[in-house]
């Protein structure tokens, strides 16, 4: 099944307590597509990006079986740029610089062999534009899934909650999932995210594992233990592609089959954090993933 991503494809610059990299190649588009070319080879991209990004770049992503057709590339302007520095715990981070460039004025446009999509995963965007995206679709997606921040629950909180009347699952990590519902309890604040329109709910605990909520069911993964965690940036939109390409790969939106594409998605995470940026995502293998995945399993085995 074909999935159409839409999302950032950007620069980073990032500092850890490992190190530094100049600029390199990021954004959540970027990510999505990497994570989800490991169990589909029907992924779609629609974002924008400026003179200056690499053909490099791009090549890597359509030998990835990514179709770039609607990637918006913008003579004379600039990519959007974020630089971030983590701190000791990786848990937190602050944001050092953030240049929209091509990004203020983005108008999604989503070409016609596009349109039919089965599956739609609206990355971390301003939630008008991603609901322009969905308004563009010929045919629903058999399943839509939203990501978000606090940022615009911060600045465009009624545009968000327009965007969530029309998707089937929206992911956020805790402090926004508590930040959206205006309740401590996770439980409680999943209740009344799902009142808002989405089928299902993610909420990513980093470190801690993941969350699926459904109106009637609870489904929760560990992160896997990891010697090094190099970088944290991109885990959650890593994870969000496993998810995404997992679904697309079996067809089946069933909440038993949610939980294995939330351990699929827990699984590239893990491997997204060990490098800076993207490049282990680059690197590793299909084995390897099976690998990684008969671990998780036989961690959370009872007997």
């Amino acid at each position: 099944m074909s999935l159409l991503v839409v999302g950032t494809v950007a620069f980073d610059a990032i500092e850890t307590p490992f190190g530094k990299t100049d600029k390199i190649v990021g954004g959540a588009a970027t990510y999505i597509c990497l994570s989800s070319s490991f169990f589909t080879n029907k992924i779609n991209l629609v974002s924008v990006v400026g003179e200056d990004f690499p053909g490099a770049a791009i090549q890597m992503l359509k030998n990835k079986s990514v179709n770039t057709k609607g990637l918006q590339i913008k003579k004379g302007e600039k990519t959007f740029f974020w630089s971030g520095k983590y701190h000791n715990d990786m848990n937190n981070r602050d944001t050092l610089e953030t240049q929209l460039n091509v990004l203020e004025n983005f108008n999604p446009l989503v070409p016609d062999e596009f349109k039919r999509s089965e599956f739609l995963m609206l990355g971390n965007l301003m939630p008008s534009v991603q609901k322009k995206v969905l308004d563009q679709m010929t045919k629903r997606p058999k399943l839509v899934v939203l990501d978000t921040m606090n940022f615009w629950m911060d600045h465009f909180m009624e545009d968000l909650k327009e965007a969530l009347e029309s998707v089937d699952v929206l992911t956020i990590n805790d402090e926004e999932a508590r930040q959206l519902s205006k309740e401590y309890s996770l439980v409680k604040a999943a209740k009344l995210i799902l009142q808002m329109g989405p089928k299902y709910l993610i909420i990513k605990k980093g470190e801690h594992g993941a969350l699926l909520f459904s109106k009637t069911s609870v489904f929760f993964v560990p992160a896997l233990p990891l010697e090094e965690v190099f970088d944290p940036t991109g885990a959650g939109d890593s994870f969000a592609g496993g998810f995404m390409g997992y679904l697309a790969k079996t067809n089946d939106i069933s909440f038993e089959n949610m939980k294995r594409a939330v351990i699929q998605g827990t699984v590239m995470a893990s491997f997204c954090v060990e490098k800076f940026g993207t490049q282990k995502l680059t690197e590793i293998t299909q084995g390897k993933i099976d690998i990684r995945t008969k671990e998780l399993i036989d961690l959370v085995k009872a007997t």
